[in-house]
C-alpha cells in the first residue's frame, strides 16, 4: 500500500472537514463513473492540528457537551456537528490528527479491520516512546491501563467516515494537548474513564513535527502489513 504524507498544518476543523470531503467525493466520483483515472488518486495520510474545538460524531449525544455556547467562547472554543462515527471529543493545539483518505478496496481490508489497524498504528508509536497501550473491549480507541476499571485512560480518539469503501476522518492522539479541555465534555461518551497525554505520560513536553514522521513511518509499516 503506497501512502502519501500530507502535513496540512493548524487549520480550522471545518476548513479541514471540506478539504477531506473534497478529497473522498474525487474519488467516489471516480468510482461511480467506472474509469480508467481513478487508480491515479494515491491514498493519503493527512496530519493536521486543529483550534479548539468540540466535534460531536452522528451517534454523538448533545448532552455530553457539559457547557454553554458563553462556556465555549471564553475557553476559546468553538463546536462542530460532524459527519464520522463517534461521540463527541476534543480537538486542540498539541493533538496530533490525521485523515488517511484510504480506497480499502485496494488493500482487501473491512472497515472493523481498518480500525483496528488505526489503533495498532497508534499502539506501535506509543512502545517507541516507551508507553504500553491497548485496547478497551467496546471502546474504539486507544486507552492506557484498559484492564483497570480505576486508571484507564484514554490517549487517542478514532472516529471515521467511509463511503464506497473510501474512508476520510481518523485519528486524534493527544502529544501536548492541554487537557482541561476535556473537562467541558464526557469524552467520547464516558463518563468514568480518564484521558491522558503523551506528554503527561512521558512527564515532558514531546517534540511535535518529529511525531508526524515517526507515526507516518508506523502507518506505513502496518498497513503494508
Amino acid at each position: 500500500m503506497d501512502i502519501h504524507f500530507i502535513d496540512w498544518g493548524l487549520i480550522e476543523y471545518e476548513e479541514g472537514w471540506r478539504r477531506q470531503t473534497h478529497l473522498l467525493d474525487e474519488r467516489v466520483q471516480a468510482k461511480l463513473a467506472a474509469t480508467d483515472g481513478m487508480q491515479s488518486f494515491p491514498d493519503l495520510a493527512v496530519f493536521c492540528e486543529h483550534p479548539p474545538v468540540y466535534t460531536l460524531g452522528k451517534s454523538g449525544v448533545m448532552e455530553n457537551l457539559l457547557v454553554n455556547n458563553n462556556q465555549l467562547k471564553e475557553r476559546g472554543a468553538t463546536f462542530f456537528r460532524t459527519d464520522r462515527g463517534g461521540d463527541i471529543t476534543f480537538h486542540g493545539p498539541g493533538q496530533l490528527v490525521v485523515y488517511p483518505i484510504f480506497d480499502l478496496e485496494h488493500s482487501h481490508l473491512g472497515l472493523k479491520e481498518y480500525i483496528h489497524r488505526l489503533e495498532e498504528v497508534v499502539i506501535r508509536f506509543l512502545d517507541t516512546y516507551g508507553v504500553k497501550a491497548g485496547r478497551l473491549e467496546k471502546a474504539t480507541g486507544v486507552w492506557l491501563e484498559p484492564d483497570s476499571p480505576y486508571r484507564a485512560r484514554k490517549i487517542c480518539a478514532i472516529g471515521v467516515k467511509c463511503s464506497r469503501f473510501i474512508t476520510m476522518h481518523g485519528l486524534a492522539l493527544n502529544i501536548n494537548t492541554d487537557l482541561s479541555f476535556f473537562h467541558a465534555i464526557n469524552p467520547c461518551g464516558f463518563t468514568d474513564k480518564g484521558v491522558t497525554s503523551l506528554s503527561n505520560e512521558c512527564g515532558r513536553p514531546i517534540e511535535f513535527e518529529a511525531c508526524k514522521h515517526r507515526l507516518f513511518s508506523v502507518m506505513k509499516e502496518v498497513f503494508t502489513e
